[in-house]
């Protein structure tokens, strides 16, 4: 199964910055991959109805774009939780479910996946730690960003070296939500309502989930950037839950994230 185009994923200037030649990391768009159809480009989601084989054939790409074999490539059943898992050398190619990973571990890529929900990707460049959450409004709210944080800690990090890109995830413009909602995330903290703005629709505001998302890695103590990049009009480049939703398509791609410790 081959094609003539390979993946060419989106860097952010300040991991890079940052990390130098010590991490490598990428944000994937569709561009690269064998899929067709509603899935054309590079399809990821192993839980989507394309075709497995092309499907792999896509994981197998990113994999070797970070130079290593697609059982190196870690990713987890994401179910919209705050948990974070561990991977070390003994990675086994499972996929526990959890939304967040860490690790030390040079040769192993962190991947997570996304179709308009947040990818985040971590690294403490000194001390070689890095990691990669799945933050939707659910992960965001419950504590996926500090739980990553904290597990990045746990294997030696620390959080004032730590940077954070938030990747290609669906905007504002884009984003209209219904009151109970809103009362969601200002029951909980009032000064989230910031995060919200009137829509054309009584009662509905349109959430600005990329600005929370930064607010709150910036208030865990960490660097912080956003790519401010939206899934949802840009349908050449990136898979959309939203959009497929609204077209009333049967189904949706992912695309992939991920970040790695060079080996040395």
């Amino acid at each position: 199964m081959q094609d003539a185009a390979s993946p060419a994923p989106i860097e952010s200037a300040l991991l890079n910055e940052a990390a130098g030649s010590t991490i490598r990391h990428g944000y994937f768009t569709r561009a690269g991959g064998v899929s067709k159809g509603l899935y054309r480009g590079l399809n990821v989601g192993l839980g989507s109805s394309d075709e497995r084989d092309k499907v792999l054939e896509n994981r197998r790409r990113v994999a070797a774009w970070f130079s290593l074999p697609v059982e190196r490539l870690a990713t987890v059943h994401q179910i919209h939780s705050a948990d974070v898992v561990t991977i070390d050398a003994d990675y086994d190619g499972a996929r526990p479910e959890a939304d967040a990973m860490v690790t030390r571990t040079p040769g192993i890529a962190l991947g997570v996946l996304a179709a308009d929900c947040g990818p985040i990707l971590f690294a403490d460049p000194d001390n070689r730690v890095v990691g990669a959450a799945h933050a939707g409004w659910k992960g965001a709210l419950t504590g996926v960003l500090e739980n990553t944080i904290a597990a990045m800690e746990a294997l030696g990090a620390d959080r004032t070296r730590i940077v954070a890109c938030l990747g290609p995830s669906i905007s504002q413009a884009s984003y209209e939500v219904g009151p109970e909602f809103i009362e969601r995330f200002v029951a909980g903290n009032p000064e989230d309502r910031r995060f919200f703005v009137p829509s054309a629709t009584s009662g509905h505001a349109m959430f600005d989930l990329p600005a929370l998302t930064v607010d709150r890695l910036t208030k865990a103590g960490v660097r912080a950037e956003s790519l401010g990049l939206c899934t949802y009009p840009d349908s050449e480049r990136f898979f959309s839950y939203r959009r497929a939703t609204h077209r009333e398509e049967p189904d949706y791609g992912r695309q992939i994230s991920a970040i790695s410790i060079r080996e040395t």
